[in-house]
């Protein structure tokens, strides 16, 4: 239903983002192809990404996040892709900081964002702090606008 698009073919403000990420990442991901029919999807998305990259979340964390709202969201695609870098990563220093981060998260979904003050202490009592928190809701943010695109355009 979702065209495969190339640099050539997308609509031209999509061009640019498609061209970056080419640049990036060696090739063009069919997730960015299908998601190059709206230019203000595609760049959303890669603006919301690169400000949760460049978030005080420890990139371990990152992809943990990420990892919680494909799951959620099941967008395989991302699960697979998102595996990999965390593998990439090498061991985490502190898995219980990473299963907090997860829990947090899954909370975060599950009740829209009103998680209790438990839910939220039980973050910070393992090293993350309130800005880590909504740092967490910015790459729910940015991820769920990614997986539920690439489910719509059958890219997951």
């Amino acid at each position: 239903m979702f065209t495969d698009h190339t640099v050539e073919t997308a609509p031209p403000a999509a061009r640019p983002a498609m061209e970056a990420v080419t640049a990036a990442w060696g090739h063009l991901p069919q997730a960015v192809a299908r998601m190059a029919e709206s230019p203000h999807t595609l760049d959303g998305f890669l603006e919301l990404s690169a400000k949760f990259e460049s978030t005080t979340l420890e990139p371990h964390s990152r992809e943990t996040v990420v990892l919680a709202v494909a799951h959620r969201h099941q967008c395989h695609l991302c699960i697979a892709l998102h595996e990999k870098k965390l593998a990439a990563l090498g061991p985490a220093e502190h898995p219980e900081r990473l299963a907090a981060i997860h829990r947090f998260t899954c909370a975060v979904l599950a009740s829209s964002g009103a998680v209790g003050d438990d839910e939220l202490h039980r973050f910070l009592r393992h090293g993350y702090d309130r800005r880590n928190a909504l740092e967490v809701v910015l790459g729910i943010g940015a991820y769920t606008l990614s997986t539920l695109a690439n489910r719509l355009t059958g890219s997951a």
